[in-house]
């Protein structure tokens, strides 16, 4: 565990300095959260900001994991990697704390944006409600890190990894329930939607919002987050020992 705190540390440490990239991150959910939600003329609900910041924030980890993805070959690319290889530590804590690092960063950028929707007009909700929503986000940030370094790790080049992230980011996030409930998307829209991962993350947020505790939804993403983490250990000792 101290070997992971290490690789963790650093990664935090890194982003910290680089001050814009801390901002920049911020501005694109912001926008969502701002310009679409109070500027949308929505008739399916009273408050389209209550309804639209669940999936603002799970987007905010979402985009936060995935870019987060090429971590690990940007380390490779510079020559890091074989360096921390060489330490006498388990080879998984590198991944551990990669993993760790960019789910804490989407989580705070979550914070954030959920402070920023309270000031717009959403509902405050009790500290209960804001801790279960925590938990999901961190299984969000797990389960789709998880995903994005195993894409990294099978892509193997920095470059074409970006471009895969944004040919699978945004047409994911579009298919999810984040912007409109099921009951006015279209037929085949609502299909894709209600098997999105996505999804589930969103609407056991807005379940927890209105008061319920969604297990099965919970559920569903922690034995998700299991399953991808497992498998992004075995791409990483594959890619590993190529090295």
């Amino acid at each position: 565990m101290k070997a992971v705190l290490y690789f963790y540390e650093r990664e935090l440490t890194r982003w910290l300095r680089t001050k814009i990239n801390v901002v920049s991150t911020l501005m694109l959910p912001a926008a969502w959260l701002i310009f679409v939600g109070l500027a949308m003329p929505i008739r399916f609900t009273d408050n389209y900001v209550d309804f639209l910041t669940p999936g603002i924030i799970i987007m905010t980890v979402f985009n936060a994991s995935m870019a987060g993805g090429s971590l690990l070959l940007y380390d490779n690319l510079l020559g890091f990697l074989n360096k921390f290889l060489a330490l006498p530590t388990p080879h998984e804590s590198i991944l551990f704390g990669k993993i760790l690092f960019i789910t804490t960063r989407g989580l705070l950028q979550a914070l954030i944006i959920m402070c920023i929707a309270v000031l717009i007009g959403a509902t405050i909700l009790d500290l209960a409600r804001y801790i279960a929503i925590v938990v999901i986000l961190i299984l969000i940030g797990f389960l789709f890190s998880g995903i994005a370094t195993t894409i990294a790790l099978m892509i193997g080049e920095y470059d074409s990894y970006g471009a895969v992230n944004a040919m699978i980011s945004m047409p994911l996030f579009f298919t999810s329930s984040a912007l409109m409930p099921y009951d006015v998307m279209p037929e085949w829209l609502r299909i894709i939607a209600h098997v999105n991962p996505l999804s589930f993350a969103i609407d056991s947020v807005r379940s927890i919002a209105s008061g319920v505790i969604p297990y099965i939804g919970i559920g569903i993403i922690a034995g998700l987050s299991v399953v991808v983490l497992c498998v992004c250990v075995v791409f990483f000792r594959k890619f590993t020992t190529r090295l």
